[in-house]
């Protein structure tokens, strides 16, 4: 499952991009960084031990990492997968299209609301051929008006401190406005299947 999640960061490598992966972690994930040894040659990787004035959350994770980063930033995170054709590139394709408003969203057209309820929940509209999120929250209780989720963020560099806001309860989504890089299937294999 890893090595899937990944598949899109390998794509990144392969594309010439100089791709500096920052892996967060906690003593209960060492075997998953001895696992990450493999990738030593396709990208540079720093650990980080999360620190734990952050909570042990998804945004503390990320607010971790952020010291570490420089350049576009994207959050990849390991138990999502992207499948489906232009999967792998989906990544790339995000990351060019951050120039408009500094943030992009692969992302997964969905109406399940169970699903919705256990995920980033998007509000994807289309004008003029371009898919934009209009309105975005993570598990919303409500998730009427949402038709879509994210599985990747890409970020620029100026506006990466605002990445914990993605995931933190309460906090307004940077999403919002955001492009939207529609894929095929997202799959999530840390939700409970409804």
């Amino acid at each position: 499952m890893l090595d899937r999640s990944l598949e899109a960061v390998v794509e990144l490598a392969k594309s010439g991009l100089n791709v500096r992966m920052v892996v967060v972690f906690g003593t209960h994930k060492l075997d998953t960084v001895g696992y990450l040894a493999r990738y030593a040659e396709t990208f540079q990787m720093v650990f980080v031990y999360q620190d734990e004035s952050y909570e042990p959350t998804l945004d503390g994770a990320i607010r971790s990492a952020l010291p570490m980063t420089r350049g576009p930033v994207a959050l990849v995170l390991p138990d999502i997968v992207i499948n489906g054709a232009g999967g792998a590139g989906s990544l790339l394709a995000a990351l060019g299209q951050i120039g408009v408003t500094g943030w992009s969203v692969v992302a997964a057209e969905e109406r399940n609301p169970d699903t919705l309820r256990q995920m980033g929940a998007l509000a994807v509209t289309e004008e003029g051929g371009t898919m934009t999120v209009g309105a975005a929250t993570d598990k919303p209780a409500d998730p009427s008006g949402f038709n879509a989720f994210w599985g990747m963020v890409a970020v620029t560099e100026d506006e990466a401190h605002r990445l914990p806001d993605v995931v933190s309860e309460g906090a307004d989504s940077p999403l919002v406005g955001a492009a939207a890089l529609m894929v095929e299937e997202i799959v999530n294999y840390n939700t409970v299947a409804g």
